[in-house]
């Protein structure tokens, strides 16, 4: 792959991503205005309301097809998906620098659950990125890297859909307390949020009440979990994504704001 060399000498420039595509293709007209319209009539109604709920609003209104996006942190989403929104895709975004943990139960997901689970991966691999940037892109520029690895390879994979479901809680921290659970996203896709009201205690209620998947790392301090190179355990009682980017001034990758 041809890449474009920046000033300061064989590496290239951070801010600049290697060739390819890297946004979502456009909407075609009238699913926009649609989706619109279901954001102005309906957020409102819905931005309390119970996961199973929206997720059957989704199911009966999105006007095209609908992703579920899965960080594998937990799997309630492919879970309630495989009861609410059968017809809708699971998308991962495997960055390159999971945990072995995640990738394994991305693994278990694709076993247990009918719908096709699309993995979404960056233009570059871990060793392009090291030769195009120089090693440690994570520590030295963590924004560069979340877009490289995360926002753009997720924005690209968007791309077929009317609208995706994620796993944001308002109790996942302030940049998140006035989540709604239906919106706009820029490129003009619905995003619907069903977990928005969910606490962590209502998230270890779920999935001990219906034997889901398990996350290994959940259980040993680490209550959000990111890249491998990037997340650290955290202490009782400290904000669940204080292990994120931890030591960096940093608190989303980029996906949700």
């Amino acid at each position: 792959m041809q890449l474009s060399l920046s000033r300061r000498g064989h590496l290239n420039d951070p801010a600049v991503s290697p060739a390819g595509p890297t946004a979502t293709g456009d909407l075609p007209g009238a699913v926009r205005e649609e989706n619109a319209r279901l954001v102005e009539k309906h957020a409102d109604e819905l931005y309390d309301a119970p996961a199973d709920v929206i997720l059957a609003w989704a199911r009966e209104h999105v006007p095209g097809r609908l992703a579920v996006t899965l960080s594998m942190e937990n799997t309630v989403l492919a879970e309630l998906a495989a009861r609410h929104t059968p017809d809708a895709d699971l998308l991962f975004l495997d960055t390159g620098y999971h945990f072995e943990e995640t990738l394994a139960v991305a693994r278990d997901v694709d076993r247990r659950y009918p719908q096709t689970l699309v993995t979404a991966t960056p233009t570059l691999t871990r060793a392009e990125q090291d030769a195009a940037y120089g090693p440690g892109l994570y520590r030295r520029d963590p924004a560069a890297c979340c877009r490289m690895r995360k926002v753009e390879p997720l924005a690209v994979h968007l791309t077929p859909y009317a609208g995706w479901v994620t796993g944001l809680r308002r109790a996942d921290g302030p940049t998140r307390a006035h989540a709604p659970a239906l919106s706009l996203d820029a490129t003009g896709r619905l995003k619907i949020s069903p977990l928005v009201t969910w606490s962590l205690v209502d998230t270890e209620a779920f999935i001990a009440d219906h034997d889901l998947i398990r996350h290994p790392l959940t259980t040993q301090g680490y209550p959000s979990i990111g890249c491998a190179t990037c997340t650290l355990p955290v202490a009782d009682g400290e904000d669940p994504r204080a292990g994120r980017w931890a030591g960096q001034n940093k608190t989303e990758c980029g996906l949700h704001s």
